[in-house]
């Protein structure tokens, strides 16, 4: 295995360990996941699976933060209104 492949890997248990949390404690959550919330950690996946290309891989991981960012900027302009 390349250190690439690690890495990716790493990121993938991450995420299955974030989305297993997700699931164990949903009925605890006030909202559900928000459609923005939801595409953003798509993109992240893609550019995970995507990887082999880091032009792609990258740039779709990217997507997915700036998304996410933008998600939490506005839940919180929400809570302040």
């Amino acid at each position: 295995m390349t250190s690439s492949q690690i890495y990716i890997l790493i990121g993938i248990i991450a995420l299955a360990g974030i989305m297993a949390v997700l699931i164990l404690t949903r009925k605890k959550m006030k909202r559900p996941l928000s459609p923005l919330a939801g595409l953003a950690f798509a993109f992240i996946i893609a550019g995970m699976v995507f990887g082999d290309s880091r032009l792609i891989g990258y740039g779709l991981m990217g997507v997915g933060v700036v998304l996410a960012v933008v998600d939490m900027v506005r839940k919180l302009k929400v809570k302040k209104d």
